[in-house]
Parts: structure tokens; sequence; C-alpha cells
């Protein structure tokens, strides 16, 4: 269950909640992952250069709230005024490899990053799939120049780079502010049918809709129909189209599309896939606007899909687990063993974390696999964490093996509990707790920024 967000913030900052966006209130399942797309999020030079220090504020209000729910952060890339996330279930860390992030400036012919596209593509169950962010030129007579810039997108993600390109991938989702308008009709016609709630009536004059028929590498784009009223341009804090003096026709400017690619080879083809052949499927189930929000002048766009798999790797590369009872009393002890094909390296390491850890740097602790190795034998081996690094509060954490040459965590443990430390009691616990916050400053850092 994937959950896909576009907004275009117009260099807002985040609204108080985002439950209705991202369906926290579904009576339905709960999404495994989510994919949250933003354009023109604030890239002030002080912003920008502060936000390559630390997250920016977008990044941590969407950590903040889907890591009590128990979503990682697995990757994040950002261009200017482009931000892509991907959150998913813990429970999927071990199956998600070879994540890759790329961005492309289409901006002041290549050189400015305003306008382009940021990418992030993972091999998920043995699948590939790539997620690609665009914002595209604006104004209605520069359909070519998106055309031509999304080309340029396409072809020069990860270019040189040992990942597939991006239509080699099995499932690709394209979505941003793509600016596409509606042609020919005036505005009164427009917003007439918006009233009336006939946006087929619109469809036909669609940029979008109209260069899919025309342009052969957008016809193996899909898109849910359009039901809901155009996202541009209101006014802000409203749901009334654009007041100002310019008044805006509206458009169906935030946009979700993807590409399976058995599907495209089988059409080329003229035959169909049997279900043996299928070993991947997008179902779209809610392709909706969510009017509420007003930060900007664009409203935010959901898709919210099945995906399912035939798992192509179903075991984890790593699995492990605390050894004994654990506490700041004394030293601790992980065991842990790999596939024989694990590719192992000396740059691995295992990280304690608390239950609701936001991404892979939100480690308490950490060890080396190799330097804090203290047995091995063929089926498995063991590591040691000082007593010294373990929270003398106590509480629920996970143990994650992360693998530095796949990038990613390739094992997650069962959460467990660790004891209070009870020769403290009576002490201050938040003076001890403030203590083992602090991150070891040798760490080496694996973020994908």
């Amino acid at each position: 269950r994937l959950h896909l967000v576009t907004w275009n913030v117009g260099t807002a900052s985040p609204p108080p909640e985002v439950t209705g966006l991202l369906q926290l209130n579904s009576l339905g399942p709960t999404m495994d992952m989510y994919v949250i797309g933003l354009q023109e999020v604030n890239s002030r030079i002080t912003n920008f250069l502060s936000d390559l220090a630390f997250d920016d504020p977008w990044s941590i209000f969407f950590m903040t709230v889907l890591s009590p729910l128990g979503y990682i952060k697995l990757s994040s890339v950002r261009m200017q005024g482009l931000l892509l996330l991907v959150f998913v279930k813990h429970a999927h860390l071990p199956f998600i490899r070879d994540v890759h992030t790329h961005y492309t400036r289409t901006g002041l012919y290549g050189y400015w990053g305003n306008k382009g596209g940021v990418t992030v593509r993972m091999s998920l169950y043995g699948h590939t799939v790539c997620f690609m962010n665009c914002h595209l030129p604006a104004h209605m007579e520069n359909t070519e120049q998106r055309l031509d810039d999304f080309e340029k997108i396409l072809e020069m993600q990860f270019e040189g780079e040992n990942v597939p390109s991006t239509l080699d991938h099995d499932v690709l989702f394209w979505f941003g502010d793509l600016n596409f308008r509606i042609a020919d009709y005036g505005l009164h016609f427009v917003r007439e049918s918006i009233n009336n709630k006939r946006y087929n009536l619109l469809w036909d004059k669609d940029q979008l809709n109209m260069a899919k028929k025309k342009e052969a590498f957008l016809q193996e784009f899909i898109e849910g129909p359009l039901q809901f009223k155009p996202t541009y341009k209101f006014d802000l804090y409203s749901d009334v189209y654009d007041t100002s003096e310019k008044k805006r026709k509206p458009a169906w400017t935030d946009r979700i599309l993807w590409r399976v690619k058995n599907l495209c080879q089988h059409a080329s083809k003229g035959s169909e896939l049997s279900e043996e052949e299928q070993t991947i499927s997008v179902t779209l189930n809610k392709y909706i606007s969510h009017m509420s929000y007003g930060i900007s002048d664009h409203k935010p766009v959901t898709g919210t899909f099945g995906l399912e798999l035939k798992p192509l790797s179903s075991d984890p590369l790593v699995t492990l687990s605390p050894e004994g009872e654990w506490s700041a009393e004394h030293d601790v002890l992980i065991s842990y063993s790999a596939v024989p094909e694990f590719p192992s390296s000396a740059w691995d390491w295992i990280g304690l974390f608390k239950v609701a850890f936001r991404h892979v740097n939100d480690y308490v602790t950490y060890a080396w696999v190799e330097d804090d190795e203290i047995s091995s034998t063929k089926d498995s081996k063991q590591v040691y964490m000082s007593a010294a690094e373990i929270p003398d509060v106590g509480g629920e954490f996970v143990l994650c093996y992360y693998s530095n040459n796949l990038q990613s965590i390739v094992g997650i443990s069962q959460p467990f509990q660790v004891q209070p430390n009870r020769t403290l009691i009576g002490k201050d616990p938040t003076q001890e707790e403030n203590s083992w916050m602090q991150k070891p400053d040798s760490a080496e850092s694996h973020n994908e920024f």
C-alpha cells in the first residue's frame, strides 16, 4: 500500500496538521510506504544552507508525524525548491536495497535548479521501483518546453551510474507540478464547467492529455481520471480561484502518473500478459485533491496505490537479535548471521535504535561488525556493545544492520526491552537521558542527502 503526495507549497511553512493529506484517519489498512514530493520549498540561500547542514523544516515535520506510527525516512533528495521524501514501515526495510538518489536541473538552460526533477530509486523485494518528482516550466505557451524538459530529465537521471535508466525500472512513478494547462477554452467556460462539476468537458483540452495522444514516450504513462477540481490557482487560505488582476485560468497542474515496464513491452508486441508473467502490478485505489489546505496557491494531490509483488527476494540478508538481558550495568552482546552471498564490508555497523526512530542516522549507539566482533562461527557471529553506550533509562529498542555496500538497512531485530540501570534509582532520569542522547562523533555519516 503506497500513498503518494505531490504539493507545490509556495515557499510556505508546514501546516498545523496533515491527517487528511496522509489518510491517517482512514479505517482501512495502514500504508506501507509514503512518497512525498514537494515543489517550491523555501530555498532562499540562508534556508538552503541551513537545510544542507540539518534536515529542512518539511522533512522534520513529516518525520515527527510518521515516526511515532512506525515509519522511518528511507531516503530524501533536495534540489533548491524540489524535495522528495520516502518513508517506509520498519518491517520492509530488510527488503529494500540499492537505494540511489539523483537530480537534474533544467532551469536557465540546465544551470539553475528552480525547475527540473529529483528521483529516488530502489529495489523493493527484488523489483526495481523509481519515484520522480518534477517541477516543469510554467505558462500556457510552454507545452513544448515542458515535454522537452521531461525527456531530458528521463535521459539524465542515473546517467553513468551502475543502476538502470529510469525507463528500465519495473515501475516508474512520475508526479509533481507538471504545469500543463487547459488550452483553447476561455476563463468563463472553464470556471462554469468546474462550478457545475462537469470536469469531463475540459479533459480533451488538458495539455498533458493532448500530448499523450501525440508523444510516443508519454503513451506508456497511465493516469487516473481527473475527477477533482483543477488544483491551480487559488487565493491563499481559500477555495476561491485566483481573484488577482492576472485571474489565471484554473488548471490541473499537479499530477501523478505511473508506468509499468512489462506492460509496455507486451503492448509493443501486441500480446497480453499471463498471470505467471505479471510479477508486479499497480492498482490505483484513490486519486484526489485536498481542498482544505490553503498555505499556497496550489492544492495538494494524492494517489493511493496497491502494489502487488511476487517477491524475488523474501529472506533478509542478515538476521540479528540481542543476547540475554540488556541494561547499562554490563556490556551486551548481539548475535547475527548473514546469507552466504551477502557482500559484507569492514564499514558495516549495527545500530541500537529507539522503536520510533526517524531515519538511519537516528541511532542511540552502534558497533562496527568487524572491530567489535568477539566470536565467529560458520553459522553466526557475535558483536559486543559497551555498557557505557547503553541508555541508563532503558526502554523499547530495535537493532538494525547497516550495509555500507548496499547503502541500506538489511536486517532488523524484533523490538526488545533494555532494563533501566538499577544503580541509578533515585537519580534525575532526565540528566541520564541527556547524557546518552549525544551522538558519537566518530560515526560514519550514511545520510542519503
